[in-house]
């Protein structure tokens, strides 16, 4: 009966807390990107010698996508990077989404929104 009390009292402090933190946002780092984009804001993360980051970055300028590039061999750049747990390039953040790798998917769901016909 023991086991039974506590077992309820654990599922319901449990509960309470889902339900008081499903409305909170994680502290974002001040390195993040997410900081700047807000909901509709969109940078890419990129690398001059990347081969993806080059092609994204022309099917953005056709599609004429207003966005901002931070190149990761840069201060800036790496520590963005570091902040997003990201290992390689391109990342993009559209508003407070991240888009790992030249996925052309994701890209539109989350461009298409915006207004923008990329894919």
């Amino acid at each position: 009966m023991r086991i039974l009390g506590f077992l309820l009292i654990v599922g319901l402090a449990g509960g309470l807390f889902a339900w008081w933190s499903k409305d909170r946002q994680p502290e974002l780092h001040p390195d993040d990107p997410r900081v700047a984009t807000g909901e509709a804001g969109i940078v890419m993360l990129a690398a001059e010698w990347c081969g993806y980051c080059r092609k994204q970055q022309g099917d953005f300028e056709r599609a004429e996508v207003r966005y901002r590039v931070l190149d990761i061999d840069t201060e800036a750049g790496a520590r963005a990077m570091r902040a997003l747990g990201a290992r390689g390039v391109p990342v993009t953040v559209v508003g407070q989404a991240v888009v790992r790798g030249y996925d052309t998917a994701a890209l539109d769901q989350r461009l298409a929104p915006l207004g923008y016909d990329v894919y």
